[in-house]
């Protein structure tokens, strides 16, 4: 099914640019399996918004109930930026990043992190071909357009840390010579909290990587008894279709980068994480990263809701997922309520966004 309106449904596997709104794509370059892997569409915010729209309700025909979560999701994917989704097991975070993931025609790979789970598994591994008498370069599971990572956390560090340069920089090196990930890369992480039994907290400069966090929690009834009849035969998952094609995809983040941020906005997101430096209840504040992220997010945002222009409500809608999983309290605030670092951390930047001055004038474009 395409949501593009007038538009023709790219054949991926085609070698040939397709024509979408009687402009030519330019594909460029094809994978091993013919796949056009550079090719991007004309799309204008009006058509993200649809888009966008139609990838929600595909995802959320299986995630019932957690419309925020799935919103934050996609936000992240037309950010081009990496989510981790933390809760409990058995909520539905890997059914989330699956129904995402399907949602788009694009290559997925899944990575079952593991304690035996070794860095080349993920990257890859340079491998002696005697008949030719070099080596060859054999990819790893990261070499993906949309990565599942289902259980980050039971890795090793050593294993988590192969993904640092992958997740910053996009592409991977491997005895010496780099290779490019695909564009669109974005990795999607699932974790169990850190007081589960065999788990590894990820490091401040892993978890810095990360765009956004998100916390499914669990269904309310009415979703839990709607859960048991549509899942009683057959997996949801089976029933997804691919609504928007890769070039598609990539032509909505560009348009979404193309979003205005006026410089009062840029001001208030600056502001607000500079904030978390400063706090005496923050033993660890974040990252200049994170105001870029917040303000990629902030962008992808206004785009989902057809908008050329930044809010501060974008900031302060993002500011829990985009900042959160970066800050770390000061034991003396946290106190004996180590279960509920993420609650405390929340509150925490609530409280900065209420105590920030907000731009006012034009709707914040000034």
């Amino acid at each position: 099914m395409n949501v593009f309106p007038g538009r023709l449904a790219t054949d991926p596997r085609s070698a040939a640019a397709t024509t979408v709104a009687g402009r030519r794509e330019s594909a460029t370059s094809l994978d091993e399996d013919g796949i056009d892997v550079t090719s991007e569409a004309d799309v204008t915010l009006g058509e993200v918004q649809g888009a966008a729209q139609a990838i929600i309700r595909n995802v959320e025909s299986v995630i019932d109930g957690k419309h925020s979560a799935v919103q934050i999701a996609l936000t992240v994917l037309l950010a081009e930026g990496h989510l981790l989704i933390e809760d409990v097991p058995g909520v539905g975070k890997t059914m989330l990043a699956k129904a995402l993931a399907k949602s788009v025609d694009c290559s997925v790979s899944r990575i079952q992190f593991t304690p035996d789970l070794l860095p080349s598994d993920v990257t890859g591994v340079s491998v002696y071909n005697q008949a030719e008498r070099r080596f060859e370069f054999k990819p790893g599971a990261i070499f993906a357009n949309i990565v599942i990572g289902d259980e980050i956390n039971r890795a090793s560090p050593k294993t988590q840390s192969a993904l640092l340069e992958c997740m910053e920089e996009r592409q991977v090196t491997v005895d010496g010579h780099s290779y490019p990930l695909a564009r669109p890369f974005t990795v999607v992480a699932t974790q169990n909290p850190i007081e589960m039994e065999g788990t590894y907290a990820l490091p401040e400069a892993q978890r810095d990587r990360f765009m956004a966090r998100i916390s499914m929690g669990y269904p309310d009834s009415a979703s839990e008894l709607a859960m048991l009849d549509s899942r009683d035969l057959t997996s949801p998952l089976s029933q997804i279709d691919a609504v928007v094609t890769g070039a598609q995809l990539r032509g909505m983040m560009t348009a979404a980068r193309s979003v205005f941020a006026s410089a009062a906005v840029k001001e208030y997101a600056v502001a607000v994480v500079r904030a978390t430096r400063d706090d005496r209840d923050l033993r660890l504040g974040a990252s200049p990263r994170a105001t870029l992220q917040l303000i990629r997010a902030a962008k992808a945002q206004a785009a989902l809701h057809g908008r050329e222009y930044v809010l501060p409500d974008d900031v302060d809608s993002l500011a829990v997922a985009v900042l959160g999983h970066r800050l770390v309290p000061t034991t003396r605030a946290l106190g004996h309520r180590s279960q509920d670092s993420a609650l405390f951390i929340e509150e925490t930047v609530r409280r900065i966004l209420a105590a920030t001055p907000v731009p006012t004038g034009s709707q914040g474009r000034l």
